[in-house]
């Protein structure tokens, strides 16, 4: 399983929410690139780069952050937050990023997400699936919908969806534990998803829960910055 270490950005620096409210935030560190070199010298290969300014901008904000990430170390990025445009998504690979992940797009917007993974590939387009209450989520979880989050996965997994990274808003940045229950749902229905977690992770026993579940990888933000988990723990993980 990969362990995906996460960095939310606002205004520059590393943050992180409770439960996506922007007005529940926690400043970490001022430089997202030290932050990201150190996850490198951990040994950890992945990188979840999350523009919250992009994403309540509807717009990319923080691209000269990813661009600074993507020059000096070799993680593999994957980056969301504001990508509503397929030239912003065309920019956001341009800066160094090798996936990008659709959220809210997807949700309002069908055909362009559907263009996306058309031009880009299953292999470049990650779709985030923000759920409460089994509903999906949208605009940096401000806003509901109706979506059914299973139905919502069957319509981009028949044409060709390969990554999500799902997100129980109740779950995150809690440090209770992960969705352990709907992930195992989830995969029970798309046995062949690579499934990401993400949201609760507090610790290495929640890690190898997931794993034994068959989750594809685990986003960890949270519980790296109130050292829940090492980064040395991650990386013998």
């Amino acid at each position: 399983m990969e362990i995906i270490p996460a960095i939310d950005i606002i205004d520059g620096q590393c943050v992180r929410l409770a439960q996506g409210d922007y007005a529940q935030k926690t400043t970490y560190h001022a430089d997202p690139l030290e932050v990201a070199k150190s996850f490198e010298s951990a040994g950890l290969r992945r990188l979840h780069l999350v523009d919250l300014d992009g994403a309540k901008a509807k717009k990319v904000v923080n691209l000269p952050v990813l661009q600074s990430i993507a020059r000096e170390t070799s993680l593999h990025i994957d980056f969301g937050g504001g990508v509503k445009a397929t030239d912003q998504v065309e920019k956001v690979f341009a800066a160094g990023a090798k996936q990008v992940t659709g959220g809210s797009i997807a949700a309002k917007n069908k055909e362009v997400f559907t263009e996306w993974l058309g031009r880009f590939g299953g292999e470049q387009v990650i779709l985030g699936a923000d759920v409460l209450d089994r509903k999906i989520m949208v605009a940096g979880w401000q806003e509901a919908t109706d979506l059914d989050l299973l139905k919502f996965l069957r319509h981009y997994v028949d044409i060709g969806l390969s990554y999500v990274i799902c997100t129980d808003i109740s779950k995150d940045g809690m440090l209770q534990g992960p969705a352990l229950a709907l992930y195992r749902e989830i995969l029970m229905e798309f046995p062949g998803l690579k499934l990401i977690a993400s949201g609760g992770v507090s610790g290495l026993e929640d890690l190898y829960q997931l794993r034994d579940a068959g989750l594809y990888g685990a986003i960890l933000g949270k519980a790296i910055y109130e050292k829940k988990v090492t980064l040395e723990e991650l990386a013998e993980f």
